[in-house]
């Protein structure tokens, strides 16, 4: 099986010459994520494969393996075969894991774009499209907003309105999956070999825009129900997918909540038209909410800003703040704990040479 159809280029075949790992261990790519085991596919085909436990042992979660993660594989063909290290990563989609004692988790890795995927019926919800925008921007990869099921709405001039505000230059593709609308524009933005990253909740298309994308049913999808306008399929794991037309393909689980972590930078991407008006304020440190002389009050007066808008951003802003002073308590509390774990190892030893002394 050749591994550059499934993104694997002269970037990764560095990243893994630099790694000097013995000769038995070849690279390949993991395409799906179960509970306790790994779907992998290398030069030796495709097969399971777990984490090698001393490889991974003192290594923090975010750094495990992951959908999408190319890595070093001890091959054992019709057996599971063992992970013993992950390549560095081009770009990384990461959430608060719905556990709140868990910290973040990593959703992909290594993809070129997130389609965020909204559907033109109830589902679509700006502020939610902004998270996303929000977490893709900061993953390293382009965004580009897919809105699916364009055909069973008269809403879509409102609905591209908001998000040609909210995108502020993100690509934007209005789709029917069942009818071919739209596909092919969206496929001429992507290249065989290119990885890209599906996200939205369940129930808005993304199965189906998979097999439109291919040209074949790759996902298995339902029907539409009349009574809530949603599908009865939804995916229950991430798993990669290589389309026939070279593409490659990610579909995740839909995420109805998707908490931002520590995402500023794709903060200031999502909300850069924030940014340039607040450039005109009186103060350089405005916070944009009642000092006097303010361009974005002025101009969520004057309409040009869109309160809805500037509203999230201002939600979205106190919870990153809040994220990043979690985390800096987290990383606080591990520091006190190594530092007592040292000094509890130290007082050990000379208690231990102390004895040895006086026994000599």
């Amino acid at each position: 099986m050749e591994l550059n159809k499934y993104g694997y280029n002269d970037h990764f075949a560095g990243r893994f010459a630099e790694l000097e790992l013995p000769s038995h261990l070849i690279p390949a790519r993991v395409t799906a994520v179960f509970k306790h085991v790994l779907r992998v596919v290398s030069a030796d085909g495709e097969g399971l494969a777990r984490p090698k436990t001393s490889s991974f042992r003192d290594v923090d979660r975010m750094e495990r393996p992951a959908i999408g993660d190319f890595v070093a594989l001890e091959s054992h063909p019709g057996d599971t075969s063992l992970i013993h290290a992950v390549l560095e990563r081009t770009s990384l989609f990461v959430r608060d894991d719905p556990d709140p004692n868990a910290g973040q988790q990593v959703v992909a890795a290594n993809f070129d774009y997130c389609f965020l995927v909204s559907s033109a019926n109830d589902d679509f919800n700006i502020n939610r499209i902004e998270r996303y925008l929000t977490v893709a921007w900061n993953s390293g990869a382009m965004p580009v907003i897919v809105l699916t099921k364009a055909d069973l709405t008269d809403q879509l001039e409102a609905y591209r309105s908001e998000l040609e505000a909210a995108g502020f230059g993100v690509p934007f593709f209005a789709v029917d999956s069942i009818s071919g609308n739209g596909l092919a524009e969206l496929r001429e933005l992507i290249q065989p070999g290119q990885t890209i990253v599906l996200l939205g909740s369940s129930g808005v298309g993304k199965s189906s825009l998979v097999n439109a994308l291919a040209g074949e049913e790759r996902m298995r999808t339902g029907g539409i129900r009349e009574d809530d306008a949603r599908g009865r399929h939804t995916t229950t794991h991430r798993e990669l997918h290589l389309l026939p037309n070279g593409v490659i393909v990610i579909d995740t689980p839909g995420m109805r909540g998707l908490g931002v972590g520590t995402a500023s930078d794709g903060l200031d991407e999502t909300f850069s038209d924030i940014d340039e008006i607040g450039e005109h304020c009186r103060f350089a440190d405005c916070t944009h909410e009642d000092e006097p002389g303010c361009a974005v009050q002025q101009a969520l007066e004057n309409g040009t800003l869109s309160r809805k808008h500037y509203i999230n951003w201002q939600k979205l802003k106190r919870e990153i703040a809040f994220n990043e002073r979690k985390q800096n308590s987290q990383l606080q509390r591990q520091e006190k704990q190594k530092w007592k774990t040292i000094s509890k190892m130290s007082k050990q030893n000379s208690k231990q040479n102390s004895k040895h002394k006086h026994r000599a």
